[in-house]
């Protein structure tokens, strides 16, 4: 029987099947890269994309910020021109007052008695001077306390001041600034008063 040598064949079958393979593997490496490529190119389309969004809503941020700088600005500017009107009114308010407080000082200040010192702490008042005798402030501090725009006046010191005349003589006194009360204040206090006075005679009755 003849013998047919097959291995030639069987080598250029396996030259085939190698070379089939190795462009199967560049075409696989092919496909590969420009899958890579594209995918490569879609990441960077994203970032880029994405930056641009960033860089936008950053740009917004900072338009935001500039606004809410701009309104803390305003607020505060309204504040303070608020409290500027609210001093202003005040001191609208005030004159009329100090005015009549000034009045009433200068109509209680007898004659006989010349103010040489007139100072103001919050509501009291420090108030130093010179009499011809100790009379004149005896009558000056009672017209004060008389007053419906003053109380409580004390004399802090008296000193004869011989130099002056001999019965001139230097003092010191303070007293306290107040606002008269209104009709309807002096109104509710005699109702209160009354009120009180019926208790204890309500209690007195009782015991």
């Amino acid at each position: 029987m003849a013998q047919i040598n097959l291995l030639p064949w069987r080598e250029e079958h396996r030259r085939e099947k190698k070379k089939e393979f190795l462009i199967q593997l560049a075409i696989v490496c092919i496909l590969g890269v420009l899958a890579s490529y594209v995918w490569i190119q879609s990441v960077e389309a994203s970032l880029r994309s994405q930056s641009s969004r960033n860089n936008i809503i950053q740009s917004e941020i900072s338009v935001l910020e500039k606004q809410v700088t701009e309104i803390k600005n305003l607020k505060k500017e309204r504040k303070q021109l608020l409290d500027r009107m609210k001093v202003i009114q005040d001191l609208e308010g005030k004159r009329a007052i100090i005015v009549h407080y000034f009045d009433e000082f200068a109509n209680a200040v007898p004659d006989g008695i010349y103010v040489t010192s007139f100072k103001r702490v919050g509501d009291m008042l420090f108030v130093e001077g010179v009499s011809e005798s100790n009379n004149r402030v005896a009558a000056f501090m009672r017209k004060l306390d008389e007053s419906e725009w003053f109380s409580e006046p004390n004399l802090k010191s008296v000193e004869v001041a011989r130099n002056l005349g001999d019965q001139t003589s230097v003092f010191a006194m303070q007293l306290k600034a107040v606002l008269p009360e209104s009709e309807e204040e002096a109104k509710e206090r005699e109702k209160q008063s009354k009120k009180k006075r019926k208790k204890k005679q309500k209690g007195k009755r009782r015991g």
